[in-house]
């Protein structure tokens, strides 16, 4: 479902720019619209467009929308920034953010041949979520497979049952909610102990309609047109064992690319995540970053808090740019 341009754009070499977003979900796209009502010369690159989006069919919780399908928002996001002038790039990744040197300059070198010069740059990447690698869950990605409980749990509403995977605090949270929507959830997880809060095992604990499948990993995902069901196998015994469901929900967890962040003197925490401040900036000078790989509202990945730290992010670019006294507009148009 990843939007593609229909003619590739160019590859920009040898330009500078007051700002260069790297990534283009919802954060790196609401920061390119903000950045050119801002009027600053602004580039988007990115490896595909739309981020986590282009995980799930349909979004009903992005405020003034009611329901879309996220690839409709994602082109909704893409052609404001376009609107304003900002050229979206994709195919390209990002290797390497250098700098700033004497003259405050960053040097942005991607794949493709990227190479140019930036004055701050916006690092948008997104955290890829963790994925149990077993047959069908490619398949059904978007089709019973979700990988947000609180994004879809509307979505199967009435339904008879659905699977949650995991340990954490997001498996329980969503297992939580979905007992609310479906007539069943099976909470599979492949270990009897729990990270989740103690508040949270308990109270799920109490569903009457929620059933722990322990000892256990998902061995596939079965289904036609959608997810009808899981097949488990428990770790202790070998027994496999069929589940009928609706759909299944992976929540194990992100993993940012925190390597490729420590490689570029950026600092994280032990997770990986991103170390930001509340203005979106991190430790290197004229680098600011938004999105799920940062630090800011962990355990609420939503598309408007996405959004929200683009357009701050932006924001405290222009800010930085004013107070360098490198803040150049460009006449609007």
């Amino acid at each position: 479902m990843g939007l593609r341009l229909k003619r590739p754009a160019r590859v920009p070499r040898g330009e500078d720019y007051d700002l260069v977003i790297v990534g283009a979900g919802p954060a790196g796209l609401s920061a390119a619209i903000y950045a050119a009502r801002f009027l600053l010369k602004t580039v988007v690159v990115t490896v595909d467009v739309g981020g986590q989006l282009n995980l799930t069919d349909w979004v009903d919780d992005y405020p003034g929308m009611g329901k879309i399908r996220a690839s409709d928002l994602v082109s909704n996001f893409k052609s404001h920034a376009e609107m304003f002038g900002v050229k979206v790039v994709d195919g390209v990744k990002v290797t390497s953010v250098e700098g700033p040197d004497e003259e405050d300059w960053l040097r942005v070198k991607g794949t493709r041949g990227l190479d140019v010069r930036a004055r701050t740059v916006i690092l948008a990447v997104g955290s890829e979520r963790r994925k149990l690698g077993v047959p069908g869950e490619k398949e059904f990605a978007g089709k019973g497979v979700s990988y947000c409980s609180v994004c879809d749990a509307p979505f199967f509403k009435g339904k008879e049952a659905v699977a949650v995977v995991g340990g954490g605090d997001a498996a329980f949270e969503g297992a939580l909610l979905l007992s609310g929507y479906v007539g069943k959830v099976y909470l599979i997880h492949r270990r009897r102990g729990f990270r989740a809060k103690p508040f949270y095992v308990e109270e799920l604990k109490s569903k009457p309609n929620v059933e722990f499948v322990l000892d256990s990993v998902v061995k596939e995902i079965r289904g036609d047109d959608s997810v009808k069901s899981v097949v488990v196998v428990n770790k202790v015994t070998g027994e496999e064992r069929e589940l009928r469901v609706d759909g299944i929900f992976i929540e194990i967890g992100f993993q940012p690319p925190k390597e490729w962040y420590h490689s570029m003197g950026l600092e994280t925490d032990d997770d990986g995540y991103l170390k930001v401040d509340e203005w979106m900036r991190t430790n290197k000078p004229g680098i600011f970053a938004a999105g799920d790989a940062t630090t800011l509202w962990r355990g609420f990945r939503q598309v408007v808090t996405a959004a929200a730290m683009g357009a701050v992010a932006a924001y405290s670019a222009y800010n930085y740019l004013i107070e360098k006294g490198l803040y150049k507009p460009r006449k609007k148009g």
